[in-house]
């Protein structure tokens, strides 16, 4: 079996330190610098197409270009993206990809114009009909033992590094069929912190795995994995009926509620395995 060093998020790059004024009940109050999240427009655009202007953390950008493209269904595989050039500048950054012709050619069909706060998959589509991607149901290859659970969860939070930092990130990583924690990726916003780790998975070409994230199972969380091919999708929180109708339609493992000692299957239990 390959084994890969344990990919996460630089933490202190990813944060800066301002002062604040805490206070506490029975104390004086005072000053102290914290740990504040960056936030940063990055702007992507396709071919020289600006297509639109996501809110995250700026780092992992690599990973999250590949990741939003494939769950955007831009793109069917990170070799479709033939160059990236990344260039900061005082108000931001600016992706830009070049994609094969035949994707830039899906871009033409598409018309969107989005301001992503929180890097939502869905905000800014401008027909419903273009809301639900037509995405082909999962294969059953992939099976997850619960009893990994506990040490999976312990391992994310060892490794959510920025959010023990500013307590303001949401993480996704990705589970190996031993339960082992292969790789976190964390932001500001639930849905890039997915994109980036899809980004990687399709890098690395992980597979037979399940994917955590620190969120709840929303619709669009579940149409990110499916795309990426993601099996088993494990959330810490609840998940909403629209997300559960998708996974049960797609062939979809969903499990949310997932903390130590507990689990809830809301769709395909059939994958799932083992003891908590």
């Amino acid at each position: 079996m390959t084994t890969f060093d344990v990919q996460s998020t630089d933490a202190v790059s990813d944060a800066c330190q301002r002062p604040i004024i805490r206070y506490r009940k029975g104390e004086s109050d005072f000053r102290e610098m914290d740990f504040i999240i960056e936030e940063t427009p990055v702007a992507l655009a396709f071919n020289g197409v600006a297509y639109t202007v996501m809110m995250c953390t700026p780092h992992d950008l690599e990973q999250f270009a590949i990741g939003f493209s494939l769950s955007e269904g831009i793109i069917d595989h990170h070799r479709d993206i033939h160059d990236m050039v990344i260039t900061h500048h005082d108000n931001g950054i600016n992706l830009d990809i070049t994609v094969a012709n035949r994707c830039a050619e899906r871009l033409k069909q598409k018309r969107r114009s989005l301001a992503g706060l929180t890097g939502c998959g869905i905000c800014g589509e401008e027909k419903l009909e273009t809301v639900c991607r037509m995405l082909m149901p999962l294969p059953m290859t992939v099976e997850f033992d619960l009893s990994h659970l506990e040490q999976a969860l312990q391992q994310l939070l060892e490794h959510q590094a920025l959010n023990q930092l500013t307590g303001a990130a949401h993480a996704a990583a990705y589970i190996d069929a031993n339960g082992q924690l292969l790789a976190t990726f964390e932001d500001v916003g639930r849905h890039i912190a997915l994109d980036k780790l899809i980004g990687y998975i399709h890098q690395q070409r992980l597979s037979g795995g399940a994917v955590l994230v620190t969120s709840r199972a929303s619709f669009e969380m579940v149409q990110k994995a499916a795309s990426a091919g993601v099996e088993v999708l494990l959330a810490v929180s609840s998940a909403t009926k629209m997300a559960v109708d998708l996974a049960d339609r797609l062939n979809m493992t969903l499990l949310g509620h997932c903390r130590r000692g507990r689990a809830d299957a809301y769709a395909h239990p059939e994958r799932v395995f083992g003891m908590i």
